[in-house]
C-alpha cells in the first residue's frame, strides 16, 4: 500500500511543534521551520486557527494569488489519514496519531459494547435522534486519548490555554464574536495558547457542494476576517489550518448490491471513502471477489494486515482498541465515489478518501508583529 500521508510533516507534527514551544512532552517529529519561528519570535500568543473543510484546493480555487490567507500559505502538508474530522482535529489538538488516539472516524466499530458508533455524538449510527449513550461516552472515555494540547497547558505549565468552538459549553455564536474573543485573550498578560475551531467551510460543502457560491462567500469572508486579526494582534504567530479538503460526490448505495450485503457481519464503519468492513468468516473470498467485480475502478480494497503493516493510521503506540475498530477490510476512494449503507448520510461533498482534493492542507503563518 502507497500511504501519500506525510507523518513527518502533517498537523500531528505541528500540533508537536507547539507542545515544544510550550513545554509539553511530544511524541513525534516537530517542523523545524516552525519551531525557529517561535524560537525567533518567542510569541506572548500563539493562535491556530483551524477551518474545517478548507482545503489547499478549495482554497486554490476560490482565492487569487494575492488574497492574504494563499499569499501568508507557507506550504501545503497533508492531514492524517483518514482525511476526516474526526482523526485530523483530534491529531491538531492532542500531538497524537489517528493510530494512538483510537480516533478513527466518523463511525467506529466499539467492540465492549458490539455497537457503531458515531464517534462525536456518542450514538449509534443510523440513530438519526442522536440519542447519546451512556456506554459509547463510558468506551470512550476509557480507551480513546483526546486531552488536548489546551488542557495540558493548564494543568502543567504557568501558561493558559484556550479552546474556542462552535458547541458545547462557552460557544461564540458566531465569527463576529469568535475574533473579538481572540483579540480579547490576546490582549491578556502572560503567553498563551488559543484553538479556535469552525465547522466553515466544511457544513456548507457537504450540504451544498464544493463550488457552490456560499462555500466561497465563507471562505472570502475567512481570509477577510483573518487579514483583519492579524492587525489587531500584536506579539503573536497565527497558524491557520485545516483538518482536510472536499470533493462532490457520487453515492452508492450498498443496498442495491444484496450479495455484498450478505458477506457483512455487521455495519460499514469509519467513513462512506474510507469505508471499514466487517466479513463473515466464510464469505471473506467471495466478498473479495464482489467488491473486485462492482467497485475496483473507484475504491482500492486492503486486507486487515496491509492497514496495520503500512501505518496508514500513523506510527506510534497502537491504541488498545485499533485492531478491534478496524473491519476485515478497508476500502478507500480514488475517485468522486462514496459507499454508503444503513445510516449514512446522503451528502454532495465529501472527504477522507485519497485524492489530492482531500488529503492535501494549507499551513498558513502569520507573524502578528
Amino acid at each position: 500500500m502507497e500511504v501519500k500521508n506525510n507523518y513527518n510533516e502533517c498537523l500531528t507534527n505541528l500540533a508537536c511543534s507547539i507542545r515544544k514551544y510550550f513545554g509539553l512532552e511530544y511524541k513525534h517529529n516537530t517542523l523545524s521551520y516552525i519551531d525557529e519561528l517561535l524560537e525567533l519570535k518567542k510569541p506572548k500568543n500563539v493562535v491556530t486557527i483551524l477551518c474545517d473543510g478548507m482545503g489547499s484546493k478549495i482554497l486554490e480555487r476560490v482565492l487569487d494569488e494575492n488574497a492574504f490567507l494563499i499569499s501568508n500559505r507557507y506550504k501545503d502538508i497533508t492531514t492524517v489519514f483518514p482525511a476526516t474530522t474526526v482523526a485530523a482535529t483530534t491529531s491538531m489538538m492532542t500531538g497524537l496519531n489517528p493510530v494512538e488516539s483510537g480516533m478513527l472516524g466518523w463511525d467506529m466499530y466499539f467492540k465492549d459494547i458490539n455497537k457503531t458508533i458515531t464517534t462525536f455524538l456518542n450514538s449509534e449510527k443510523g440513530d438519526f435522534e442522536y440519542k447519546p449513550l451512556q456506554e459509547a461516552i463510558d468506551f470512550k472515555e476509557k480507551h480513546m486519548k483526546t486531552k488536548s494540547i489546551m488542557n495540558e497547558i493548564n494543568e502543567q505549565t504557568q501558561y493558559k490555554g484556550y479552546t474556542l468552538f462552535p458547541f458545547g459549553n462557552n460557544a461564540y455564536k458566531d465569527f463576529d464574536e469568535l475574533f473579538n474573543i481572540i483579540v480579547e485573550k490576546c490582549n491578556e498578560d502572560g503567553k498563551k495558547y488559543i484553538y479556535a475551531y469552525s465547522t466553515e467551510p466544511d457544513s456548507t460543502m457537504h450540504e451544498l457542494g464544493t463550488d457552490c457560491i456560499e462555500a466561497k462567500e465563507i471562505i472570502l469572508d475567512l481570509n477577510k476576517r483573518i487579514e483583519n486579526l492579524s492587525k489587531k494582534l500584536e506579539d503573536a504567530i497565527i497558524f491557520v489550518v485545516a483538518d482536510h479538503g472536499h470533493k462532490n460526490v457520487i453515492n452508492i448505495d450498498l443496498n442495491e448490491y444484496p450479495d455484498v450485503v450478505e458477506c457483512l457481519a455487521r455495519n460499514t464503519s469509519i467513513e462512506p471513502r474510507a469505508v471499514n468492513f466487517f466479513i463473515k468468516q466464510k464469505k471473506k473470498e467471495e466478498f473479495e471477489s464482489l467488491f473486485k467485480k462492482y467497485f475496483s475502478n473507484d475504491f482500492d480494497l486492503y486486507d486487515k494486515e496491509d492497514v496495520i503493516n503500512s501505518k496508514l493510521f500513523g506510527d506510534g503506540e497502537e491504541n488498545e482498541i485499533f485492531r478491534d475498530s478496524l473491519g476485515d477490510y478497508l476500502a478507500i476512494a480514488k475517485t468522486d465515489k462514496t459507499i454508503l449503507y444503513i445510516g449514512s448520510e446522503v451528502l454532495k461533498s465529501q472527504h477522507a478518501g485519497y485524492t489530492d482534493d482531500e488529503i492535501y492542507v494549507p499551513l498558513i503563518v502569520i507573524d502578528a508583529k
